[in-house]
């Protein structure tokens, strides 16, 4: 991901630099360029503060993202009383069952772990069972600073499973302007 965020950096100096000031384009050319420029920094900013993945272990599917807690609707997050705070990012797993002909989403699971940062400071997740009907989902708060990486390890194991699923990702995390 850092690589192309390198490599935008030039595109989008040379949207707002060169293209927005050369007296040929017109006023729309301008804006749409403009437009366009905004566009793709918004993309790169989400792109940057969210990530999300997949792992399988045999006949099982854990899906996993981690993300900034302003980006959940105040609404939403009063209803599942999740605390929202531009130093909070929200890790979020779900287990589904992929052998067989259908496959099962969001089963039930045990699922704990922990976040390190690279001071070796580690917060345990505490993850809270969200179950909305044909769906379960656990989601675990961590608190953290601007541009602070994280070594993520989860342990989950799904209900009917023989042992748990060791997890393990990393990501930097960023304070919400």
């Amino acid at each position: 991901m850092l690589p192309f965020l390198f490599l935008a950096t030039p595109l989008l100096r040379y949207t707002f630099g060169l293209i927005l000031y050369t007296p040929e384009r017109t006023m729309i050319q301008r804006l749409l360029t403009t437009f366009g420029g905004l566009l793709a920094s918004l993309c790169l900013s989400l792109t940057a503060q969210a990530q999300s993945g997949s792992e399988s272990f045999g006949d099982y599917q854990v899906y996993y993202s981690v993300f900034n807690s302003t980006f959940v609707r105040a609404d939403i997050a009063s209803t599942y009383q999740l605390n929202r705070a531009r130093d909070r990012a929200l890790v979020n797993v779900s287990v589904a069952r992929t052998g067989g002909e259908a496959s099962n989403l969001g089963l039930p699971a045990e699922v704990s772990g922990t976040a390190s940062n690279l001071l070796q400071q580690t917060q345990n997740l505490e993850f809270r069972e969200i179950d909305e009907g044909d769906a379960t989902y656990y989601i675990a708060t961590v608190r953290h600073t601007d541009e602070e990486m994280y070594n993520f390890r989860l342990q989950i194991q799904p209900e009917g499973a023989e042992r748990p699923f060791e997890l393990s990702f990393s990501q930097k995390l960023y304070l919400e302007k």
